[in-house]
């Protein structure tokens, strides 16, 4: 039975891949390191934060941002006990709904894929600026999401990423409202569907598809702590490969092609050309995330799969590593098929089930700029970084864009052991206030 047993190198890296890929999967929160130098705005955008901080309206405003922090945390604690998984977000979007109508947006409507929108009008409304989180979590139907308290820290799954986020655009809008800040640009705060995941951004990919909803700068909120500015997005190909045969007996059936062989010879020939390739140029990643397929042990498999994900800043690095990845793949079904002793043909089917394309706006840009300029106003030093979030979405669009963090500090996002604390949590509202109202215009005398 040799044609079934595979070189005990292919096996080795087969199951290594299995095991390890199931520990990285749970602390990968789509960002990677930030730039190590210090960053500093120009003068214009330093004195632009600063004299919009200076106004007496934002005055306001700002100090009741900190004031409001434990309404903040109470949106956070009922948000949160409201499971969002993947493709299933109703009934959070439907309270997160009324919540932002209760906080006096102009208008508040659900799309069609389940994003929910609350416009607060502009006076000029020559301008359309974008406020948003994420409504969804990576967590399965079924995952308890009962907050959990010991001392100063709430445990949950799905409180720091992204509900954290929900909870800071609620509380910016209502201060808003109750400070009567008015801005020239409208402003959408939108808690958007399908982020995480198999999501593949389809929330903000459908805003940016709507017609007549022109978007001219978008704010996503992702992420813990005041320092963050996400500037550049980190694309990905993520892939679902199924190799099919007609399965049979062990012993009975012996000779037919057998799908397991096939998928373990298309991860080896991958990973192999893909660590030479990913060892120069922008940096490139690759991930065997989740193996399936079989029956019995005394049973030839009718399919086996893979899901698979490849990440760059860069399109060309992006693809370059997918095109060894399909070359891969026929590979091995090639060989697996020329080793068939009878029956029919190994088939593959390979299904692209996550595109998020790359991109960037420069750190000279004016967005950028007063994000720095407001982060460092409220006495925090600001960390340029790349990430895969909404926000990837304008960036391949030439919009400009930044994700930031929602405040607060946490860790473990996409465990079941999730925390967060409110640690100087204010300050990521009041730099969010800053950028938003320097980018939708403070009417003048506010």
């Amino acid at each position: 039975m040799m044609k079934f047993f595979l070189p005990l190198g292919i096996l080795s890296l087969f199951l290594s891949l299995v095991s390890i890929d199931r520990v990285q999967a749970q602390d990968d929160d789509d960002k990677q390191p930030a730039k190590k130098e210090s960053v500093t705005a120009g003068k214009p955008y330093t004195d632009e934060i600063s004299a919009l901080a200076g106004k007496p309206s934002v005055k306001k405003a700002l100090a009741m941002l900190e004031a409001q922090e434990p309404w903040t945390v109470k949106n956070l604690r009922m948000l949160t006990e409201i499971p969002a998984p993947p493709f299933m977000e109703q009934e959070r979007g439907r309270v997160y709904a009324d919540l932002l109508r209760t906080a006096g947006a102009d208008s508040v409507w659900t799309d069609e894929v389940g994003n929910v929108l609350a416009l607060r009008r502009g006076k000029t409304r020559k301008k359309k600026v974008v406020l948003e989180a994420h409504l969804d979590t990576v967590f399965p139907e079924g995952t308890d999401v009962k907050i959990k308290q010991k001392g100063d820290t709430l445990y949950a799954p799905g409180i720091g990423d992204d509900t954290r986020g929900l909870a800071m655009v609620l509380t910016v809008l209502d201060v808003m409202e109750k400070t009567s800040l008015e801005t020239d640009a409208d402003v959408l705060f939108i808690g958007t569907v399908g982020e995480e995941g198999l999501g593949d951004l389809r929330g903000v990919k459908k805003l940016f598809s709507t017609p007549g909803l022109k978007i001219d700068s978008y704010i996503a909120i992702d992420g813990l702590g005041s320092t963050s500015i996400t500037h550049r997005g980190l694309g990905s190909h993520r892939y679902k490969v199924t190799f099919k045969g007609p399965g049979g007996h062990s012993s009975g059936a012996f000779g037919l092609v057998n799908p397991h062989g096939a998928l373990a010879r298309a991860i080896y020939y991958f990973t192999q050309s893909a660590d030479t390739f990913t060892k120069q140029g922008v940096r490139t990643t690759y991930n065997v995330g989740v193996i399936g397929g079989g029956t019995s042990v005394n049973a030839i498999p009718f399919e086996s799969y893979m899901q698979v994900d490849m990440r760059s800043e860069s399109p060309e690095q992006l693809s370059g590593i997918d095109k060894l990845f399909q070359e891969a793949v026929q590979k091995a079904l090639k060989e697996e098929n020329a080793m068939k002793r009878l029956g029919p043909d190994l088939t593959v089917d390979i299904e692209l089930v996550g595109d998020r394309p790359s991109g960037s706006i420069p750190e000279s840009s004016p967005l950028v700029q007063r994000a720095i300029a407001a982060t460092k106003y409220v006495g925090q030093e600001p960390a340029l970084r790349v990430g895969s979030t909404n926000s990837n979405i304008p960036f391949s669009k030439g919009i400009p864009a930044i994700t930031m963090g929602a405040g607060g500090t946490g860790s473990g996002a996409h465990s079941l052991h999730e925390w967060w604390m409110a640690d100087k949590s204010h300050l990521a509202l009041q730099r969010t206030l800053l950028i938003l109202l320097s980018e939708a215009g403070l009417v003048a005398g506010k």
